[in-house]
């Protein structure tokens, strides 16, 4: 079965499941190994993952920079590269919302040679930012295209009227939203308005952080950021982790994981093109790329979506009040 996609209007072909490196956030998720996520990236390209997903943000850079020196090795014209805009970062590691046109050029440049590259395939604002008019904001992506250092543009974390508003200034053409089988909201108003529009949607989380992997039995404790996140503790933690267990049965008749058949389950939303797996080691990008070009019936998808179920979720925010 075919595992690449069209990315709605940009053209663009990317692999159903997309290569993110957001655990490269060491405030996150601690201290991850550069050489694990190179090697892992090498096995990613191997497996027909052609589509990469990073931000600026992500260790102030740091994950830019070993995502650049890991896919240096491939042919440019093979690898689909995104990253995102939106902070300003001050020497002593504080940061605010800047999406004003000399920032925006000066954060490209920056993540242009972190990424090693002449261009950026996919250039995301990463937050709305209240202070910069969107007509400003688009004119200065319109002039980074004109000049070749990006291909496409487009939002994340960016509500419905927010994107309504966008698209009143420019040629938004991708949308990175949260979203996974727990975490429904995105469909609610921003998928419909994703495909009327033919905007490309990569969604981040579809394993809710981890917990729809199937790994957790609903006990453990976490140091990395989870610690403080509500659907990793008590009794909300507990059912969740039964629930998603429960759907053994199901992923054993595919012949999947549990982790496979959650993730395959997430691109069958038409209004997914990919989801971004966040990526530790090879076995897991193998683990990943099982998923592409699998089906699930429409009985088991809405049997999933029930199972899973359990209650709303609960969102966690950064230091900057934003939910990521």
């Amino acid at each position: 079965m075919n595992h690449r996609i069209i990315l709605g209007k940009t053209g663009i072909s990317v692999s159903r499941v997309c290569f993110g490196t957001w655990q490269l956030s060491p405030r996150f998720w601690g201290e991850v190994p550069a050489s694990d996520v190179k090697t892992a990236v090498h096995s990613a390209y191997e497996l027909g993952i052609n589509f990469f997903d990073t931000a600026d943000a992500y260790g102030d850079g740091y994950g830019e920079s070993v995502l650049g020196d890991a896919v240096r090795d491939f042919p440019r014209d093979r690898v689909v590269l995104t990253t995102k805009v939106f902070n300003h970062y001050n020497p002593d590691g504080t940061r605010y919302p800047d999406l004003s046109p000399g920032h925006i050029v000066e954060r490209c440049e920056a993540s242009l040679k972190r990424l090693r590259t002449d261009y950026i395939d996919l250039y995301l604002l990463h937050f709305y930012d209240q202070l910069t008019p969107l007509a400003t904001v688009a004119e200065t992506l319109e002039k980074l295209k004109s000049q070749g250092k990006i291909r496409h543009y487009g939002m994340s974390n960016f509500n419905i009227e927010e994107m309504r508003a966008a698209a009143a200034f420019g040629n938004f053409e991708v949308l990175e939203p949260a979203y996974s089988l727990v975490n429904l909201e995105a469909e609610q108003s921003l998928f419909p308005y994703c495909q009327a529009r033919g905007i490309g949607v990569m969604v981040y989380s579809p394993l809710h952080k981890g917990l729809l992997t199937g790994k957790y039995k609903g006990t453990e404790s976490f140091s990395d950021f989870r610690k403080f996140h509500p659907d990793f503790h008590g009794e909300r933690f507990r059912l969740l982790a039964e629930a998603v267990q429960s759907l053994a049965p199901i992923a054993a008749r595919y012949g999947l994981s549990i982790y496979q058949l959650v993730l395959a389950a997430t691109i069958e939303h038409p209004a997914v093109h990919s989801a971004i797996a966040g990526i530790k080691t090879s076995e897991q990008v193998r683990e990943a790329a099982g998923a592409m070009g699998k089906r699930i019936d429409r009985p088991d998808y809405f049997k999933i979506r029930q199972i899973l179920n359990v209650s709303a979720p609960a969102k966690i925010q950064d230091a900057g009040g934003k939910v990521k």
